[in-house]
């Protein structure tokens, strides 16, 4: 049998597509009773058919699994490790962290939001699935182990751990929980982060400055340098440019990356379902923001085949005719269609 708390998970899932079918029931009790209960009824069946047809599409994109479900033992105990180290990083290994003192005081789910389960919030659903892959940034077969230190060193301009160490399997452990209803293989809807159209100009950063000042300083403040929690340990909300803030071998500092996630995310309460910017909005406040400075990142070594290079990374050499600034800010249609 199972417990009350798997019936309360499993309630809460399907709570959307229920409560759906209880309303067109009740539709279609007073359209019978109001109208011709014979033309009433094919008009009432199409549309329950449409509702609930949408409830389960919606259905099909990929949730973290419940926290609850975390089993009670020492693999569990690991995996919450694992959690508490995503989302609390500056405590264990920031400028004051009580394991060590090699990251800019970041949270890595200052970047994966909810500890990497947020759908298009940089979330870690596809992780286990992929993971060992073929990057073509490094030009080899990486692992879970490698693609977090190198967050560690370019998002959290610091330095890797030894992965073999307890907080390493513990944050694989994490991840790997995260997506573990994930096959093999597969990237769920919901992974990522989400692609926008372009713009038929290059992104404009003076544009963006000005939706800096009208919808992020509440919480970034006004020289982009975010708010401390109460301990100030960590971040509630993270620096976006200068020395505590991620360096210029970041994913994120790609311009079409960038532009994505606040699109999908920002202001903090937004969700890919309700964006608050448009797409030109987004576009901008990304270029205003990669514009301002921040540390460097030794990628010499990045791109070994340069023509993998993505149409937005924003330092060369290329093997096109298009400008450096072009590949940073845009515009980028003609240069995608030239790479198809």
């Amino acid at each position: 049998m199972m417990s009350g708390k798997k019936y309360r998970i499993i309630f809460k899932r399907f709570a959307p597509l229920i409560a759906g079918i209880f309303f067109m029931l009740f539709v279609s009790f007073e359209s019978g009773c109001k109208h011709n209960y014979a033309e009433e009824q094919n008009v009432n069946a199409d549309s329950t058919k449409t509702i609930l047809a949408s409830l389960l599409e919606k259905d099909d994109s990929w949730k973290a699994p419940d926290t609850l479900l975390i089993p009670k033992n020492d693999s569990g105990n690991l995996i919450l490790y694992g959690r508490s180290l995503i989302a609390h990083t500056s405590e264990y290994f920031g400028p004051r962290g009580s394991i060590g003192h090699f990251t800019n005081g970041m949270n890595c789910q200052n970047c994966h939001l909810d500890a990497g389960t947020k759908p298009y919030g940089n979330n870690y659903s596809a992780v286990a699935s992929t993971y060992p892959k073929f990057r073509a940034r490094s030009g080899s077969i990486e692992s879970i182990e490698k693609r977090v230190n190198d967050c560690l060193e370019r998002s959290l301009n610091g330095k890797g751990i030894d992965s073999t160490s307890k907080e390493m399997r513990a944050i694989v452990a994490y991840i790997k929980w995260v997506g573990h209803d994930v096959k093999k293989g597969v990237i769920p809807q919901g992974a990522g982060i989400v692609n926008i159209s372009f713009l038929k100009r290059a992104a404009d950063s003076e544009k963006g400055n000005l939706i800096f000042q009208q919808k992020c300083v509440s919480c970034h403040s006004k020289d982009g340098q975010g708010k401390f929690n109460n301990d100030m340990k960590s971040y509630q909300y993270p620096p976006l440019w200068g020395d505590h803030s991620f360096n210029t071998g970041a994913g994120l500092f790609r311009l079409s990356r960038f532009a994505g996630y606040i699109k999908a995310n920002m202001p903090f309460i937004t969700s890919a379902e309700n964006p608050m910017l448009t797409n030109e909005e987004a576009w901008d406040l990304a270029a205003y923001i990669l514009s301002k400075p921040r540390p460097g990142e030794d990628i010499s070594n990045d791109w070994p085949d340069t023509s993998k290079k993505p149409f937005d990374h924003p330092f060369g050499p290329y093997k096109d005719q298009f400008s450096e600034s072009q590949h940073k800010f845009g515009p980028f249609g003609e240069m995608a269609s030239a790479r198809k």
